[in-house]
């Protein structure tokens, strides 16, 4: 059988619950095809699985069936070790909630993810100080994040993701926590970023707003994702 073509190929995805009340279909058969340098936003009412779905591409949970392909590699046909090392070298997550380390600065911060990796060396130092220039915060490095506005924390946020130079960057609500106007900012700064590194991107959000900025949207209906022209 062909797999589907793109740089990412999620195809048939299905997640499966037992519950109490017997079993929960969350993802029916969902796929999504993306090149390098595409922006999917997802949307969908609460509940229809968008984090799921998420959280499976990014390789957080594994799936009830179905496959996800990363530039031609079956995520999941890894052990769990190993997928944790494949998920640090190749996808960046960017969630609601900053996460940040209250008791790090912002440079410790944007480095962990090198950290849990090969390290923390002086090339990944310099590559977190040229992130945080790129989204204006160079002259906050020293700060910590209590020091920060709650958009100034989002942006640290991203620029954590990006450290390792993921080719999947996902974003769960990225704006969820943020007023209108460091809500477009933080938009900016994902699409930018995303044009400027060429990675493939998919937004999880409730904001019709952020996703019409999106030149790709599909919505999560019935467990399966059907993408809007």
């Amino acid at each position: 059988m062909n797999q589907p073509e793109g740089d990412l190929a999620v195809s048939g995805l299905t997640k499966e619950f037992i519950t109490e009340s017997g079993r929960l279909v969350v993802l029916n058969g969902a796929g999504l095809q993306m090149k390098r340098g595409d922006a999917v936003a997802v949307t969908g009412p609460s509940g229809s699985g968008k984090s799921t779905f998420l959280y499976i591409v990014g390789t957080l949970e594994r799936p009830t069936a179905g496959t996800v392909r990363l530039l031609g590699e079956d995520a999941f046909a890894r052990s769990d070790a190993e997928l944790a090392r494949y998920r640090n070298q190749k996808i960046g997550f960017v969630f609601q909630e900053h996460h940040l380390l209250p008791q790090c600065n912002v440079l410790e911060n944007v480095l962990i993810p090198a950290l849990a990796g090969a390290g923390a060396d002086g090339a990944a130092s310099q590559r977190a100080t040229a992130l945080l220039d790129r989204v204006g915060l160079k002259s906050r490095i020293n700060h910590r994040p209590g020091q920060l506005s709650g958009g100034e924390r989002q942006r640290v946020a991203v620029c954590r993701a990006l450290i390792n130079d993921p080719v999947l960057l996902l974003a769960d609500e990225p704006t969820g926590n943020l007023d209108r106007s460091n809500a477009e900012a933080v938009g900016d700064l994902l699409l930018e970023l995303n044009k400027d590194h060429r990675t493939l991107l998919i937004c999880v959000t409730h904001s019709m707003e952020l996703a019409a900025r999106f030149p790709r949207r599909a919505e999560l209906v019935d467990g399966r994702l059907l993408e809007q022209s």
